[in-house]
């Protein structure tokens, strides 16, 4: 036992002399993206792999964090991308094509891509670390002292492919990872006196969840709704609403403790899931792996759900990066389906403080990178004001992640922390509507060229010179699930959601077509083939 714990001691010792490396190397974020660096980019969605299956599509999620390659945009920088199962290379060409003032020919020649051509229900990290010849090519392919690792989430996996490549790690410790979870963020809200809602403790079957369940009722008798949320869930669909309405009869201070513990028992087997298809025997089975919280849920006329992101450097230093109001979505909008940016002026000011106070508390229990901030916005109409409860962090990167750097690297403009207004170079305020989920039946068929082809003939792209327009991801899903990413940019919130509407439009009436020999369609655009 004593030299179990001698190892782990010294791994961790050797993780930790690795992140010092960063702090060593770091002077800010812009200078460090302008240095000479290899970022080996392992974009494994490294959670439960059972919750994963409730997202349509998880495989390819790994192509979110593709905005990555436009940081090919720096002549010096080098960049390694591992994938699960290949990459359509017109899906890399696409996003080699944005890079401004960049030879296409200049950023491949510095991208190296692997995969494990691997599909099955695993993590990418996971696939990595079991095949040895592809670490070993991995780690001939990185020079020494001029590299690190970045990552969607940090786990023990990650942790283990930078410890095995003697490489940094440019994330949270794995040790850190309660803080991301719905009862760890309670505790930081706590911590950091920001407002959240009432809820109960970390609980660990279904028996002392109803027990938390009653406890929270009863200190709060005018509940409607309760959210039951799996500590470990993912995008919301770990979530599931519990109605109280049915059960007023049996409520505190109508009956005994005792007879409310037993109504609540008969009631919680039929709680409304948020994810499609779940069932009282799948989510339960799920609460001793993963834990489960009860929290009061949020009511209000006119609400709506904001977040924050920030992040905090290898020296503790906490930076805001933006603001969001989240498009949600499932029977009781509890599901992320994309973002509108920036969140309203009402309150993205108070987010910022409330997001720097959270950074703050996790700075100093070590966290570094990227982290979010969600929140509810309840509208008070007698003050014209809005109050903000926090209800998790997300110590990762997240959806709100993708769009953002796809503005920043597309438009090489600034964060007006001072408004919550992001400008381009020439100052003028830029907005975006994004989504992972832009869905639809008619869609399923379409490759990544057909695709292309559809951007190319409607001009779908986005233009340069403008800085307007759309940038597409998720192309992978969209064949199989008919489910596309997209971040349509504007210089108005109306003029973003009029180039998103435009998509659709273009999209629909190109699926349409396909059944309708009426309708004419963008032809395929096949390669020239010249007669000798």
């Amino acid at each position: 036992m004593d030299n179990l714990n001698d190892s782990f001691s010294g791994q961790e010792s050797k993780f930790q002399q690795l992140q010092h490396q960063l702090r060593d190397r770091w002077q800010s974020s812009d200078q460090f993206d302008q240095d000479d660096h290899d970022i080996l980019v392992v974009p494994s969605v490294s959670v439960d792999q059972r919750e994963l299956l409730k997202v349509e599509g998880f495989l390819h999620y790994e192509e979110r964090l593709l905005f990555s390659l436009i940081r090919l945009r720096n002549p010096y920088t080098r960049l390694i991308y591992v994938t699960a199962v290949p990459l359509p290379p017109i899906v890399i060409d696409y996003y080699l094509q944005l890079l401004p003032g960049i030879p296409f020919s200049h950023a491949r020649d510095r991208l190296l891509l692997f995969s494990t051509y691997d599909a099955s229900l695993k993590p990418l990290s996971q696939k990595i670390l079991e095949r040895p010849r592809l670490m070993k090519r991995i780690r001939q392919a990185l020079r020494p002292g001029k590299s690190y690792m970045s990552c969607y989430n940090s786990t023990n996996l990650e942790r283990e492919i930078s410890l095995k490549l003697n490489l940094p790690l440019l994330a949270p410790d794995p040790d850190l990872l309660y803080w991301g979870t719905k009862s760890g963020s309670r505790q930081i809200f706590a911590d950091s006196g920001v407002p959240h809602p009432d809820g109960s403790q970390l609980v660990w079957s279904v028996d002392d969840l109803v027990e938390a369940t009653a406890e929270l009722w009863h200190r709060q008798p005018q509940l409607n709704k309760i959210v039951i949320k799996l500590n470990e869930g993912f995008s919301g669909e770990g979530n599931a609403i519990l109605d109280l309405k049915p059960l007023s009869e049996v409520g505190p201070g109508n009956v005994s403790h005792a007879q409310t513990v037993a109504a609540l028992k008969e009631k919680i087997v039929h709680l409304r899931f948020q994810a499609s298809g779940e069932t009282w025997e799948s989510y339960s089975s799920r609460i001793p792996q993963l834990g489960a919280i009860a929290e009061a849920f949020i009511h209000g006329e006119k609400k709506r759900s904001p977040s924050v992101q920030a992040y905090i450097t290898p020296h503790g230093e906490v930076k805001i990066l933006s603001t969001h109001d989240q498009i949600l979505g499932g029977p009781d909008g509890q599901i992320y389906l994309g973002c509108r940016f920036p969140a309203d002026p009402g309150y993205r000011l108070q987010l910022q403080d409330w997001g720097l106070r959270v950074g703050q508390t996790l700075a100093e229990k070590g966290a570094i990178e990227r982290y979010g901030v969600d929140f509810v916005a309840v509208h008070q109409p007698d003050r014209d004001t809005w109050d903000l409860q926090a209800i998790e962090i997300n110590l990762r990167k997240g959806g709100t992640t993708h769009p953002f750097m796809t503005l920043k690297y597309m438009t090489n403009g600034r964060y007006d922390l001072s408004t919550g207004l992001f400008c381009s170079q020439e100052g003028q305020p830029k907005h975006y509507i994004a989504t992972d989920n832009l869905q639809k039946e008619s869609y399923r068929g379409l490759m990544p060229n057909d695709l292309m082809d559809i951007i190319a003939y409607h001009q779908l792209h986005f233009d340069s010179s403008t800085k307007t327009g759309t940038v597409f991801h998720l192309m992978g899903t969209l064949s199989e699930f008919g489910k596309l990413g997209l971040t349509s940019i504007g210089d108005s919130p109306q003029q973003a959601e009029e180039i998103y509407n435009q998509v659709v439009r273009v999209l629909d009436l190109e699926t349409k077509s396909d059944k309708d020999a009426n309708i004419p369609i963008s032809h395929p655009s096949l390669p020239i083939t010249w007669n000798r």
